[in-house]
């Protein structure tokens, strides 16, 4: 299992869920704004993007991003950024079932 963490122009969120919602067995996603600092030519602005996090099997991976790629892309400086991180265990809260991804 992994994680795949997004940070997208706000403007293209719509966009990015309805290519997600084309992937067959897609689980859920947290979105949410994520305010950073850009630092170019020397001055750090302050940006506000979207940031999109999504635990996704192995063999979904490759589809999910490039789902996102696409439908993120507007060719412009602050596209964002796409992030694929190993998950070694969940946890319910609920119910307090754990699942180890190893």
């Amino acid at each position: 299992m992994k994680e795949i963490k997004a940070i997208i122009k706000p403007s293209r969120l719509e966009e990015v869920v309805q290519a997600l919602r084309q992937i067959k067995d897609l689980p859920a996603m947290t979105v949410s704004t994520a305010n950073g600092l850009s630092a170019e030519q020397g001055t750090f602005d302050q940006v506000v993007k979207t940031k999109l996090e999504i635990m996704v099997p192995d063999g979904l991976v490759e589809p999910v991003v490039q789902a996102i790629q696409k439908a993120a892309h507007t060719g412009l400086a602050g596209d964002g950024r796409i992030v694929v991180i190993p998950v070694e265990q969940t946890v319910k809260i609920r119910t307090g079932e754990k699942d180890k991804h190893q």
